[in-house]
């Protein structure tokens, strides 16, 4: 399924009349957010962050209805504060981030392990544009640790070759839906906002592209399909299907099919 949005905020960028397919020029490179946007990531983080508590003895396990909520707080080391301040709990930032780092090497097992495969039309959509001269370049929240190993595992270690530019959570100040990754992704990429467009799969991911100025595909994860996904450019299901050519802006300044 596929919904336009024709109501977006003036404060973004608004182009008009362009088509967005490697034969325009405006259109010179897709940004990628990860965590269930390349692939549906959140479950094995959910049950990764479960495990963590219990190596370290901490009686506290995610349901999938309250980590749902706890996704409205980008980053991991962030959802684990912002539960165990909304249980009282005193912090000790040592063992929050002791518990972040046991969570990540589950979650690497468990990527590894071939439990989180892409998501439908990802591969493809890379693929065709790679062939049509596009950048490609990572603008996530996550760890560029987790980004190395989901890649390295569903994409193979060509993927450094594939993509132009990698700006992960902990390398700018502030996390989505802050726009400082999308910002320090299209500064290395030489680009403005208006040339690259952003695959998200939250609110926040969205609020993000938009406050860069970038138009957003917007393709909801099973954590986030009850979001609120009014500011995106386009909703999809997924990109299966949705190749470049498919994806022009139309006259009103949003995207259209064709």
């Amino acid at each position: 399924m596929i919904r336009t949005n024709s109501n977006r905020s003036t404060g973004h960028a608004r182009l008009r009349g362009q088509c967005l397919d490697p034969g325009n020029a405006l259109l010179k490179a897709l940004l990628f957010d990860v965590d269930g946007t390349i692939a549906e990531t959140e479950e094995a983080h959910r049950q990764a962050f479960n495990e963590a508590f219990a190596f370290h003895g901490i009686d506290v396990h995610w349901s999938r209805e309250r980590y749902r909520e706890l996704l409205r707080t980008t980053g991991g080391k962030e959802r684990i504060l912002a539960d165990f301040a909304s249980r009282g709990e005193e912090i000790d930032v040592a063992l929050v981030v002791s518990l972040h780092k046991r969570k990540n090497a589950i979650y690497a097992s468990h990527v590894l392990e071939g439990r989180v495969p892409l998501r439908p039309g990802v591969l493809h959509l890379m693929d065709e544009a790679r062939a049509g001269g596009l950048k490609l370049g990572v603008a996530t929240t996550t760890s560029r640790a987790n980004v190395e190993v989901l890649f390295d595992s569903t994409l193979g270690p060509q993927w450094r070759d594939w993509f132009s530019c990698c700006i992960a959570g902990d390398e700018v100040a502030r996390k989505k839906p802050a726009p400082d990754v999308y910002l320090a992704a299209l500064a290395a990429l030489g680009l403005e906002g208006g040339e690259a467009l952003a695959i998200e799969d939250s609110a926040a991911g969205v609020a993000s592209a938009r406050a860069a100025g970038l138009a957003v595909v917007a393709t909801p994860s099973a954590y986030t399909q009850d979001e609120d996904f009014g500011a995106a450019t386009i909703v999809l299901a997924d990109l299966g299907g949705a190749g470049l050519d498919q994806l022009r802006f139309s006259q009103t300044g949003g995207l259209r099919t064709c």
